[in-house]
C-alpha cells in the first residue's frame, strides 16, 4: 500500500497522518468543509482536529480496525483538495 505523499503512518500501524497549516481560520476552515462534502459522498469519514489556521487528520477505517484502501483515497483527495 503506497501512502501518499505528506502523509505518515501511524505509530499504530493502522492509520493515517497529516496537518496542514493556512494563512487563517477562514482558509483552513474552508478546507475542512470541502474535505467534509467529500467525505459524505464517499462515505469515508476522517477524524480531525481543527486549531485556528491547522487542521490535523487521522485516518484509519474503524470497521477493519486498520488502514485500508479507502483510507489511502481519502488521503489522495484530502491533497488534491488543498
Amino acid at each position: 500500500m503506497d501512502i501518499p505523499d505528506g502523509w505518515a503512518l501511524g505509530a499504530d500501524g493502522k492509520s493515517l497522518h497529516k496537518s496542514f497549516r493556512f494563512k487563517d481560520f477562514s482558509e483552513a476552515f474552508g478546507f475542512l468543509t470541502r474535505v467534509a462534502m467529500h467525505a459524505e459522498k464517499v462515505d469515508h469519514h476522517p477524524e480531525f482536529a481543527s486549531v485556528w489556521n491547522r487542521v490535523d487528520f487521522r485516518l484509519t477505517t474503524h470497521d477493519a480496525d486498520a488502514l485500508t484502501d479507502r483510507d489511502v483515497m481519502l488521503a489522495t483527495a484530502i491533497n488534491k483538495l488543498l
